[in-house]
């Protein structure tokens, strides 16, 4: 689904953020106090404005309370991204995703209202647009560039299919590791093990087979009984 996305602070991390969501289809607007990164960033996000976002009338004013969600990618001051994370949320925007450099950052980010804190050293710009595009990612670690190993809520249209049906459809790129039923982990599940709402996949592989493999799961036909408790 199309959404309408802030991000504030346009340094490395927040550029990967706004490029990729403009990539993936989503309205971004791109805000930073620096000219030369706007002027830079602009060919690759839907509009970019150069101004302060401590004023919460210029925010305002940008229309920042009718978008879906906001980044908060402000490195360097912590206090800017706490004041910027605070009047996101004073203005009503209803997710706020912040970038924190430390424990104690992350936790007043928390406390002044942040729906969820990003760690440099655990996150990146790329996944973080990777998951926004695939919903039904619930987690996923880099191994190294390109490739990641990603926690799969099984979608509605797959339950009540055989695994063997699903996974044949896998890129060579794609690696089933195990499956997870509640406190239950089968690793190496039987093709024939028939998928139950709340299961869920774990898989590894390269990053662009395994969006491929996401947006798949989706389209995989429903011939089969619908079923799983």
């Amino acid at each position: 689904m199309k959404q309408h996305v802030v991000v504030i602070g346009l340094g490395r991390f927040g550029s990967a953020v706004a490029e990729e969501l403009g990539a993936a289809g989503h309205d971004v607007l791109g805000i930073d106090s620096d000219l030369g990164v706007v002027q830079r960033i602009a060919p690759s996000v839907t509009h970019v404005v150069q101004t302060d976002a401590t004023d919460e009338q210029a925010l305002g004013r940008l229309g920042v309370a009718d978008c879906d969600s906001a980044v908060v990618a402000i490195t360097g001051h912590i206090e800017t991204s706490i004041l910027v994370t605070l009047l996101l949320k004073r203005l009503g925007v209803g997710r706020v995703i912040a970038k924190a450099s430390s424990d104690l950052h992350g936790e007043i980010l928390t406390r002044v209202g942040a729906d969820r804190v990003i760690y440099p050293e655990r996150d990146s710009g790329l996944r973080l647009a990777h998951s926004w595009s695939s919903s039904d990612i619930t987690d996923s670690l880099d191994v190294v560039e390109g490739y990641a190993v990603s926690r799969v809520q099984v979608p509605q249209e797959i339950v009540g299919q055989e695994l063997g049906d699903v996974i044949g459809n896998r890129p060579d790129g794609v690696t089933l590791l195990l499956l997870a039923r509640g406190s239950r982990v089968i690793l190496y599940p039987d093709r024939g093990e028939r998928l139950q709402r709340r299961d869920v996949l774990v898989l590894a592989g390269e990053l662009e087979e395994m969006e491929r493999f996401f947006s798949s799961l989706h389209q995989v036909s429903g011939s089969s009984g619908r079923g799983g408790p």
